[in-house]
């Protein structure tokens, strides 16, 4: 049930249409629709966006959500906190010339009181590495919370989630895109954004030390002097450099790759949903077997998918552990020349090994977290594409030739040569100008063969393909009902104000409304929290749901095929509702019988537009 009417501007859309090249076809209204769209065919991953666009969209959502002003404080806190630990590593290395050297002199009393020092030391870093601990969760948790949050806020923009789920893969598990991939997305942008700044800004601290270290050595070979200043840190930045490259030619796959595992994933868990939601079907008729043999597909698709992984990653290790076995001397290796002529103490070297480590370290952040690094893009691909999708179904109320829905400026409902396009075809009302006036009920009977609930979701904005007009009475709220009511997982209470405040409805009005239903014997379970799809049997669904009808006493409702197929006993019951407790409402019900007693004062007719084309709805593929 849904109370808000669709609103949509009258008059011309916005924006002139393209004009056609001269010996060029223009294109038609579902072309034009569809065609920016068509990114995730033609311009590979991310729905035509690339990494750039997608860092910007999502950087822009943050920017816009409630929690800007928590994200900066935090992010500005884990810097100041980041430089103060570079600050005390920086200071921990000096501590390597006085301790080592004092090891070397075999000097008791200064290796003691260096080890006080490094107590000290030591201590403060604790403390400094607890509080960052703490700063990064907190910021994970923002970035947890914004991203949620404007995902769910964008895809629940009335109209937007039920235009997604016909466009094609991105609309089969958008729960995935909300809950597992946003969560996945803003933990890792936190952990690699704050290993990123780390990495930055030990480099800057320590590439200094390195330089001075190693600045004016002079090299002898063969008889010829020559001075590298700094050659330790450009010894430095080589072996990160051909580590780096190494990684990306060996590792660039696993974007794609991880991308491909993740819709995998999805499906299969969308499988395992859907069994378990029509289990029972399942059971009767001895369908289990065949539900392995599906399930099992799509586990093989998992399957390969990290099979497919595991051997990126296999052969990623032959780089990233290689250089970590080689790392464990390459400092003593670049360090020792100056140290065997006489430049450097036993201390200063442990220094020299302290800062190239750590310049190394730094500039080899890409090498040890292309994994990450992949995994992230393939997530930041995943909801990027998902929400660009979703903010693109906005587009679909903006055609050249669409079926229009205005407010009139009295208390009428209007509808003028109403057509609908679907991918079956077309259909039409045969009453081409049809005036429905305030409290009066109207039936609407549909052909054989046509799809009566596309003209219900056309009534309430939901379809926009077709063309006519339709005319919503002025300042007045339309209440929908489609085919299967809809009931939160809450209280029957709340199921029965829904989507209204139970608080609004007085004990008696609520136990008033379960006895029109036919109820009563649930006037003891208000409180009761359960899933009420589930408890009751369709009838009694359809009772509950006249019953919160006429709780809510609307003055416009459009009901879809809700009295087709009720019992005798159940129907009877919704009839005396929309008789003697909705007497002051209009109401427009689509069906198939003609026959529901003396409620309907009018009988309109859908049936088959023999001249409408097929629409052509697209599959698109986003990561």
């Amino acid at each position: 049930m849904a109370l808000k009417t669709p609103r949509r501007a009258s008059g011309p859309v916005s924006g002139e249409a393209e004009t056609p090249k001269a010996g060029k076809e223009a294109p038609s209204w579902r072309e034009r629709l569809f065609r920016s769209r068509a990114g995730p065919d033609k311009g590979g991953m991310g729905g035509g966006l690339d990494i750039v666009s997608q860092g910007s969209m999502m950087l822009g959502a943050f920017w816009a959500s409630p929690v800007r002003s928590a994200l900066i404080f935090t992010g500005s806190s884990i810097f100041l906190l980041v430089a103060a630990i570079a600050y005390g590593q920086l200071y921990l290395n000096r501590w390597n010339v006085p301790f080592y050297d004092a090891l070397a002199r075999r000097d008791m009393p200064a290796f003691l009181h260096q080890l006080l020092i490094f107590l000290g030391i030591a201590g403060t870093l604790l403390v400094l590495n607890v509080t960052q601990t703490w700063l990064n969760q907190m910021f994970k948790l923002k970035l947890r919370e914004g991203l949620a949050g404007d995902l769910i806020g964008q895809w629940m923009v009335p109209g937007r989630a039920f235009r997604l789920s016909g466009a094609g893969e991105i609309g089969v598990n958008p729960d995935q895109r909300l809950h597992e991939d946003a969560r996945h997305l803003a933990e890792m942008t936190a952990d690699l954004g704050i290993g990123l700044l780390q990495a930055s800004i030990l480099l800057i601290s320590f590439v200094g030390v390195l330089w001075a270290l190693s600045s004016g050595f002079i090299f002898h070979v063969g008889g010829y002097n020559f001075s590298i200043p700094g050659y330790m840190v450009w010894a430095a930045m080589l072996y990160a450099a051909s580590a780096s490259w190494l990684t990306w030619m060996v590792g660039r796959r696993l974007v794609t790759i991880n991308a491909d595992r993740y819709a995998r994933e999805a499906e299969l868990r969308f499988s395992l949903m859907r069994v378990n939601e029509h289990i029972d079907a399942i059971a009767l008729a001895r369908g289990e077997a065949d539900e392995k043999r599906r399930l099992d597909l799509d586990l093989g698709a998992v399957l390969i998918a990290i099979r497919r992984i595991v051997l990126a990653l296999t052969n990623l290790t032959w780089v990233t552990a290689g250089y970590g076995w080689f790392t464990i001397v390459a400092p003593i290796l670049v360090a020792a020349p100056v140290y065997f002529a006489g430049g450097l103490t036993f201390g200063g070297l442990m220094m020299a090994v302290g800062a190239f480590t750590q310049v190394h370290t730094s500039l080899r952040w890409f090498v040890d977290n292309f994994g990450a690094i992949a995994d992230w893009r393939a997530t930041l691909l995943r909801v990027a594409s998902f929400r660009q999708a979703v903010l693109k179904m906005d587009e679909m109320g903006t055609l050249d030739r669409r079926i229009a829905i205005e407010e009139n400026e009295d208390s009428r409902m209007t509808i003028n040569n109403l057509e609908i396009v679907s991918t079956e075809g077309g259909m039409k009302l045969r009453e081409t100008h049809i005036e429905i006036n305030e409290k009066e009920r109207v039936l609407i009977v549909g052909q054989p063969g046509t799809d009566k609930t596309l003209l219900f979701r056309a009534l309430a904005g939901l379809w926009p393909w077709g063309a006519g007009r339709i005319g919503l009475p002025k300042g007045s709220d339309v209440v929908y009902m489609p085919r299967t009511p809809y009931f939160p997982p809450s209280s029957l209470r709340g199921a029965l104000a829904y989507p209204l405040d139970s608080g609004r409805f007085s004990e008696h009005d609520l136990q008033a409304a379960l006895q029109r239903g036919g109820l009563e014997r649930l006037a003891g379970s208000l409180d009761r929290v359960a899933r009420w799809d589930r408890v009751l049997a369709e009838d009694e669904q359809q009772c509950l749901a006249f019953a919160r009808l006429s709780l809510i006493n609307p003055r416009w409702v459009v009901v879809d095929e809700a009295l087709d197929g009720m019992e005798e006993d159940a129907l009877e019951r919704v009839l005396d509702i929309l008789r003697n407790h909705l007497q002051d409402a209009a109401i427009i019900h689509i069906g198939r019988r003609k026959t529901h007693g003396n409620v309907f004062s009018r009988i309109l007719h859908l049936e088959k537009n023999e001249a409408g084309e097929p629409l052509e709805l697209p599959v698109h593929k986003y990561g």
